[in-house]
Formats: structure tokens, sequence, C-alpha cells
């Protein structure tokens, strides 16, 4: 190849992976989001581009790369924001899949045994079970599965201990093969294809137990293994773009993996191989009087209020009310009341579910607090409107400690003057645990659709 050319290649390479850094950098500020993602999106057109001009038969690459980008287009314009983490979760796992079959490429027009196999089965393996994963989680999260643990959790384990002792097994005798002790590269293919199935297999009984209420944690992993996976495929194939977009992506994916479980105070193990499905002790029966209120008594309550805090789950998002939940925000400040928005970081059903929808609304950056910055002066709030939240409110968390979600970080919203709390029915969260806010003397119940009752809110602060 022409030493021009392949420096051409590496500068544009490297000036891909500078526009994804600074693109990632981007997306940490709300204010800059929108761009970081466009300057990302240029990145990776410079290296396709780049890669494309040196591949023998460009042009059927571009009708491949035009027909997938007009199929995920489609999905992006037409999906609803309630639908957004089901669709995250389809592209993590095609996103595995793609280095999934690019590796399996790869090892198929292998014709000697060398040490790039390895890699190439590590990325199958994190591959496999990337794709396989993410379509459980999705079933999951589009509530075509089950959202509460699937008791395979002692099955799951062995399987998954089993997997890895093969993946190390396969290892050894390609190891073996190299330096001429084992067998040759016919018995090798073998054990490949079993390694293909295994890691489905794999993604598919490692996602099964996990329950409902972490399934933004778990969304969180696979997308780091995801890039994980592309990065072991682009030194399968020598691509440096490849690699830093992976690396990337793996990094952070596993940054935010660590802080959301550190935001509900539990080990990574603890989520991924124990669950919620295990309780820590004796859980205390929840029962007492539940007290509905109308909207005109809620209108009441909010009028007289000089602080308002706004806590988001993920039932604004099934009611699509985040619009008219600013809207009433902006009535709140112009009737003199200091109002602000209490997001949790696992709050609805993926990595920052709920600023993703607030920031659609046009609600400003610096009235999102999270619990630490809540809790300490949560008694001094006048009313707390919790709008189809669950899980991340519930005082079981801090007041039971034979509750599942014992010592799980909250806001808590129970310490406030007065909680109104919108929902549709009485059911329990997507953790299947029961909420006692609902009984405290201090709460009141708002049922019914969130954006029609907060619309009957707004109306009565017009009127």
């Amino acid at each position: 190849m022409d030493f021009n050319y392949i420096f051409l290649q590496e500068f544009g390479y490297i000036l891909a992976a500078i526009l994804f850094i600074f693109g990632l950098k981007m997306l940490g500020q709300e204010s800059s989001a929108a761009r970081g993602n466009l300057v990302s999106s240029i990145g990776m057109f410079l290296a396709i581009l780049v890669t494309v001009t040196n591949i023998i038969n460009p042009i059927l690459v571009l009708v491949a790369i035009l027909l997938g980008g007009s199929i995920g287009a489609l999905f992006a314009l037409r999906v609803k924001m309630t639908s957004i983490p089901e669709m995250v979760a389809l592209f993590n796992g095609f996103g595995g899949l793609s280095s999934f079959f690019l590796a399996w490429s790869e090892f198929t027009s292998t014709s000697e045994i060398n040490i790039l196999i390895l890699i190439t089965s590590l990325t199958v393996f994190i591959g496999g079970v990337t794709f396989s994963g993410s379509v459980i989680a999705f079933l999951k999260l589009s509530e075509s599965l089950k959202s509460s643990p699937v008791f395979l959790d002692k099955f799951s384990r062995v399987f998954l201990i089993t997997s890895f002792i093969y993946l190390g097994f396969f290892t050894v005798t390609v190891l073996l093969d190299l330096f001429n002790f084992g067998p040759n590269l016919l018995a090798v293919n073998d054990g490949f294809i079993v390694l293909l199935i295994v890691s489905i297999l794999a993604g598919i009984f490692f996602v099964l137990p996990i329950g409902g209420g972490d399934m933004p944690v778990v969304i969180s992993l696979l997308n780091s293994l995801s890039g994980v996976a592309a990065a072991f495929a682009g030194i399968v194939i020598s691509n440096t773009a490849l690699i830093v977009a992976g690396c990337l992506v793996g990094a952070s994916g596993l940054v935010l993996t660590l802080i959301m479980a550190k935001s509900m105070n539990r080990s990574l193990y603890n989520i991924f191989f124990v669950g919620y499905a295990a309780p820590k002790g004796d859980a205390q029966e929840v029962s007492g009087e539940v007290k509905p209120i109308s909207a005109e008594d809620s209108f009441l309550i909010l009028e007289s209020a000089s602080s308002v805090l706004v806590v988001p789950g993920y039932g604004m998002a099934v009611a699509q009310a985040q619009h008219v939940v600013k809207e009433l925000g902006d009535l709140l400040e112009e009737n003199g009341c200091e109002i602000n928005f209490g997001i949790h970081p696992v709050a609805g059903r993926m990595p920052g579910h709920m600023n993703v929808l607030l920031a659609e609304a046009n609600v400003p950056y610096d009235n999102l607090l999270e619990p630490k910055d809540i809790n300490p002066k949560m008694s001094t709030v006048d009313v707390v409107l919790v709008i189809g939240a669950n899980d991340v409110v519930n005082p079981s968390a801090t007041e039971q400690p034979g509750s599942p979600i014992y010592g799980m970080p909250i806001i808590e919203v129970h310490k406030a003057k007065t909680v109104i709390i919108l929902k549709r029915s009485m059911s329990s969260g997507f953790a299947g645990v029961q909420n006692p806010l609902f009984f405290k003397e201090n709460s009141r119940m708002l049922f019914g659709d969130a954006k029609e009752s907060i619309s009957k809110l707004v109306a009565e602060f017009k009127d």
C-alpha cells in the first residue's frame, strides 16, 4: 500500500478519535450535548469514509451503510420517548452483534493458529453476551417479558461459571496448538463453534434473573460491553478508529455503571448475581389508609406553597407529561413559588431517562437536583409532587431493614410537609416492592393519568 495513503488514513483515524473525545466531553453538559452528539457523528462519518476508501468494493459497503442508516433513522424518528430505553438496549445489542459477526468472519478466514485468535475469541464472547443480554433487556423493558426477576438464579450462576471455564479451556487449547503441543486447526474450529453458542446463551442467562428495578444499571453495563467488544474487534482488524471508539464507550459505560450502582448503595455483584429477588430479612407488611385528593384540592395546596419539588419517574414518561409539568412549573414560579426537580440517578428505565425528558421540555438544567442536594433540606419543602416515581421515593429503603431495597439511597420525600403522589393505581413500581409512602399521614394520592391530572392543575392556575 502506498505510504502517503497509509499516512492519510492514520491521520484521518486520529482526527476522528479527537472528534470522539471532544464530542464525549460535550455530552457531559446539557447546554452542549446536542453539539457533542453532532461532533461525535462527524467523527464516525470521517472514520467510515477513511475505511471505505481502502475497500475493494466500496459501492457495496456504501449501499449497506445507506440501508442501515435509513433503518436506524426511521426507528429513531418513529420511536416514542417512552420507548427510548428499549431502543437504547437494542442499539447496544446490535453493536455487540456487529463485533460478534466481524470476529466470526475473521476467524473463518484464518488458515493457521495465531495469537489473534485469542482476541477474536474474546470479541465473540463479549459480543455474543452483549447481543443476547440486550435482547432480554429489551423484552423486559417493553414488558414482553416479565420485568421482575426470573428465578433461574442458581442455574444462571452455574451456567455463567461454566461459560467462563469453557472460555478458559478454549484459550488453553489455542495456546497449546500455537506452541505445537495440542490439537490441530480442525479441533480449534469445532471449539470455536461451541464458543459461539455458549456466548449467546451466557448473555440470556446473565440478564434473565435480573429484576426490572436494576435495568438502568444493566443497560449501562451492556453499553460498556458493546464498547469493549468493538475495541477488541478493532485490534483484530487493526483499525485505530474502532479501537479508540470502543475504548471510549467501554470506559464511559463502566464509569456510569459504577456511579449508578453507588447511587443504589449496592455492589455490581449484588445487582447482577443477587438482585432484588432476595430479601435481607423479614419484610414488614405495608398497610394503612390511602387518602385520595382531587385536582381542585391539590391546586389549593400548591397555590399557597412557597416551595415545590417535583420528583418524576417512569409514570411521567408513560403519560408524556413533561411539557405540562414544565408549564405547571412556570405558573408556580409566576405565583412566587420556588420550583425544583428531584432527579434520582436510577429513576426511569435507563441512565439519564428523566434528564432527557425534562430537557426535551426545556426545563432549566440548574433546576435539576440530585438526592444529596435535596434530602438535607427536605423538611423545609412545602409540597412534593411525585409523578409516577415509586422505588426511588420508597421509605422502606431507610425504615424497613427487611425490605429488598433496604439501604438504597432515595429521595426522602416523606419528610416534606405535604406529598402529592400522582399514580394511575396502587400498583408497586418496576422493582415490585410495596411503597409505605402511600399510607403516610402527610401523603395524598391524586389518581389518574399524570398528564390529565397536571393539565387540570394548569387550568386551575389559569382560571
